[in-house]
Parts: C-alpha cells; structure tokens; sequence
C-alpha cells in the first residue's frame, strides 16, 4: 500500500524532522518528498509499526502540480484529549483524495478536504454528483471557484472564542467541538455544463452546485437555531452615463453628479476605474474589510456587503456540516434589504430598541413602500389562493414544470426576496447616488426604504399592467421577463465569481431573513475569500438521480 514511501527508517527520521515544524503553516515541503504522494506520514507509520501510535498525525496537502510548486502543512486532524481521534483516519484521506470529483481539484482544495476526511465525522465531504450529459454519459461539473474558511478573519465573538466574563464559564457552543479543534470549512463552488444553458459562470444564465464542508461546528439543539452560508458581493463604484430623462442615473450606473460627489470623499477612493473594480468604501478611504482588530461598534468594515443565503442548515452527530445548494437565477435572489435597521447589526440600532421592531413576513416593499393585506399575500394554509391558484407559499414553485404549460397562475407570486442584481442597485441608490438620488437627503433609513420601494416597482410594472403591490413575483423576476425598457432580466443578477467572500453566521428564529446582526460580523463563526480557478476542473463524478 506504500510502497512509494522510502525505507521506514527515512520516514520516521523525516516524520521528527517534520513534527517540530508541523504548527508552522508556511513550511514548504519540496516535491521530492514523499510526503507529497501521501496524506497522512502519522498514518503511514502506523503501518510500519505501533510505537508512534500517540503522536499527532498531520494532514499534508498532495500535489499533482506538473511544476513541482511546494506543498504546504496543514492543522492537525488529531483533537486533543479526552476527545477522540478518527480511528479510520488513514483509510478516510485516501479514500477522499482518490474519489472522482476531488482528485482534479487544486492541492489547497485537496488539502483542506483531507482535514475533514481525516477528523471525527459522520460523513465524508459531500460527494459531488454530475448533473448534465453528454452522448448519453454524464458530463462532469466543472470547479471554477472555492473559498476555503476558518475563524481568523474577522473580530472574535462569543461563537468562537473565551471572553472572561461572557462565556468562560458556559457551555461551549458553535465552534467548540472536539476539545478545541480548529474549525475549518471548504466551500466547491461547480458549473453544471447542462445543453443548452450556459457555460460560462458570468453568465446569469448559468446553473451552478455549491458544496460546503465544516468541521467541527457544534450541533445546534435550541430555539429551532441553525448555521447559515452566505456569498457576499462587495458593492463596486459604478461609472458613470447620461442620466434618465427623470434625472435618475440608469441601471447600474451614476451620473457626473454622483461621481463628482464620490470623488470628493475621503482619500478619493471612490473613483471608477476603467477595467479595475474598485470596491466601494462609505468613508471614501481604501478598503477596511473584516478583520481580527475590529471592535464594534466603533471599528467596522468599510466595505458594503450584499449577502446571499446559501440556505440553513444544522450538524451531525460528530460536529461536521455538510450543505448543498443550488445558484441559479431561481434561487440568486437576496433578503429584503429594508431588514437591515431591525437585525441591531448597525451601530445604535439596539440600543434604540430596534431589534425585530419589523418584520417582512408579509411581502411588500418596506415601511416607505406597499404594505399588503395579510389575507392575500401572507402564507395560506389552505389549498387554493386568495389571488391566485397556489396556496401555501412556496419561493421553490418558480418556473412551470415544462415548456408546453402556461399557466403563471400557479408560479409563486409572494417572494420576499429580491434578485440579487436589483439589491446591488437599491445599494447604489444608498450610497452612490449622491446626486441624483434624494440629494441633500443624509438619514440613512429613509434612503434605504425610499430606494427600495422605487427600485421595485421599476421592475414590476410591466408584468402586472401598472398594479404596484412592492413584490417581484416568480413572473416578474424570471431571467427571461422584460422590465423597465430592457429585453429581460438578465442585468437583475450578479454572477457567481463577483461573490468574493463568502461566510458562515449562527442564527436564532427572529424572524428576519437577514443575516443576524447584519451587516456586521457579529454573529459570524467562519468566513473566506474566494479563490478563482481557471482553467476550471472537472469536479463531478457519477451522476445525479435528477437532472433538473
């Protein structure tokens, strides 16, 4: 089984020369080593003999690089006592690293899903299953992107760190699983190359499969409580164009006003650049983002986020989560974004009492928008609608099963979320549009429902003839529904690689379909940035029970 390993007395020179250097996350292993052909030298000497069954086993990323690029050290998989190992740890690794749809992927990937396969857990990373064909055969998912997380990247909370005097003394909860383990996560993002859509993941058209792996993150048992992943897009500066004959700087666009107004902020940051996306800061200095040194409220990021349910879920019984999701134009929608004051993620917003103080349980476009009677867009217990055929509220039921139907009746019409281009555009209003959005008006509130409610019903007056009920139907949101002048939809979603970061929050049933304490990261137990891949990989194997 290892006979690519060298004589047992090189290896167990090698596995001290390297086990006082194995808490060093820099350390490079050269290609020569034969470290590089096995993930786990610990496990590779427990074949050899039992005298070093005690010692830490570490996890090495492995490297198929045709250059030879060194591989690096990763965190142990071993918890520490009284909290106990994976005994198939060994056999785990390699059956991971030998699987179809992760064999392909980069050597962090790799690396980093070592770690979970070699850790206590219920189950393996996901496998990931090929959703399209090709001559009858299934035609494998291709890696584009993936975010690797951990608890580094942002300020320490209770959820993931001792505070004396806060929680020193209670129960562990969230990332306190296995005696201290780090909590680390890998998250695949995959293009379905299905005939006919697109394969290109910029294009909002495409349909993509997100697998996300974490360990350990305790299992939540209170208050119907889960784990949430989010992709967050940093809002960008935007150019600039001719205004709208209203005044109003076009979709996705400022006016010279609003540029002007821009360029006077700060240290003149916010200043668009031709072929550089320059990320949007609201002090007009350069980009704070999450870090270990903030301290809300009063050092927080300067970034703005718009952030992407990844859906909810919970953990297993030996503390690893496993999550599926799918990005498309059907799910590539965001949280009302008039939410935000009520999550007492902004500073001074919970100690005005603020927390919860609306809801969005019945669809509408916020508190400066159309507020709907409860009777015909609240969720319907009984079978058929008040307005249309559907009863209970489904946000899934969004497309007609087939070509040949044609009854939208039955398509959702109550979302309370938006698609994810149109937030970024009720953003640029926010912030941006200085000038040519309510100028002179500064009360942050008041821009964010005004915005909302305008933006909103751009989007919904062709479609309902004129009806203004502050709700994007399935209808009225689909890629394919022209709205506002433009031949579809297709500008009302941002692509998949304009997601840069990527985070993990512990929510509690408030209600809100925002992030808890939104925008801030206060309720955050992991996070990471995202790492393109290109050319893609293949990232799929065998094949999915259904391929729609």
């Amino acid at each position: 089984m290892y006979k690519q390993f060298l004589h047992s007395q090189q290896l167990i020179q090698q596995f001290f020369r390297l086990s006082r250097i194995s808490r060093r996350s820099d350390f490079p292993l050269t290609a020569e080593e034969p470290l590089m052909k096995n993930p786990c030298l610990a496990g590779a000497l427990l074949s050899i003999g039992t005298c070093l069954v005690s010692l830490p086993c570490t996890v090495f990323a492995t490297s198929e690089n045709p250059d030879h690029q060194p591989a690096k050290i990763t965190e142990g998989i071993k918890p520490p006592p009284p909290c106990h190992p994976n005994p198939n740890a060994q056999r785990d690794i390699r059956t991971v690293l030998t699987r179809g749809d992760i064999r392909h992927l980069p050597d962090a990937l790799k690396g980093r899903l070592s770690i979970l396969a070699g850790r206590p857990h219920s189950q393996l990373p996901t496998q990931a299953y090929a959703e399209a064909q090709e001559n009858d055969k299934p035609k494998p998912s291709q890696l584009f992107q993936y975010y690797l997380l951990d608890t580094k990247g942002f300020e320490p909370n209770p959820f993931t760190s001792l505070i004396s005097g806060v929680n020193d003394q209670a129960m562990l909860t969230a990332t306190g699983a296995d005696c201290g383990l780090p909590t680390v996560g890998a998250v695949r993002v995959v293009l379905e190359p299905k005939p006919g859509l697109p394969t290109n993941p910029n294009d909002p058209g495409a349909f993509i499969d997100i697998f996300t792996d974490i360990d350990p993150l305790f299992v939540i048992n209170n208050e119907s409580g889960w784990y949430e992943g989010w992709m967050i897009h940093d809002l960008l500066v935007a150019p600039t164009d001719d205004p709208r004959p209203d005044g109003h700087a076009k979709f996705g666009k400022l006016t010279k006003a609003d540029a002007d107004i821009l360029k006077t902020m700060g240290t003149f940051h916010n200043i668009f650049i031709p072929s550089h996306h320059v990320i949007f800061t609201t002090d007009g200095k350069n980009e704070h983002f999450p870090s270990p040194m903030d301290l809300f409220p009063d050092r927080q990021t300067n970034v703005v986020p718009i952030q992407l349910s990844m859906g909810a879920y919970n953990c297993l019984q030996q503390s690893d989560c496993h999550a599926y999701w799918e990005f498309n134009y059907t799910t590539n929608w965001i949280h009302p974004l008039y939410e935000l004051p009520f999550t007492g993620g902004i500073p001074g917003t919970f100690e005005a009492g603020k927390v919860g103080a609306l809801q969005s349980i019945v669809p509408g476009s916020g508190p400066n928008g159309v507020n709907n009677d409860a009777v015909h867009y609240g969720d319907n217990p009984n079978n058929k609608g008040v307005l249309q055929a559907s009863g209970p509220r489904d946000p899934d039921k969004f497309d007609l099963a087939s070509e040949e139907d044609t009854d939208d009746s039955q398509r959702e019409f109550r979302m309370r979320f938006i698609p994810s281009g149109l937030a970024n555009e009720i953003m640029l209003d926010v912030y941006e549009r200085l000038g040519s959005f309510e100028p002179g008006v500064t009360d942050f509130n008041t821009r964010l429902f005004d915005a909302y409610a305008a933006e909103v019903a751009r989007v919904e007056t062709t479609v309902t003839g004129g009806v203004i009920d502050g709700v994007i139907s399935a209808v009225e949101g689909d890629i394919d529904t022209a709205s506002d002048g433009f031949k579809d939809n297709s500008r009302l979603f941002l692509a998949a690689p304009t997601f840069k970061r990527f985070a993990v929050t512990r929510e509690i049933n408030d209600g809100l379909l925002a992030p808890r304490f939104a925008p801030s990261q206060k309720a955050w137990v992991l996070s990471g940035k995202v790492v393109p891949v290109s050319p893609s990989v293949p990232a799929s194997a065998g094949e999915d029970g259904d391929d729609r």
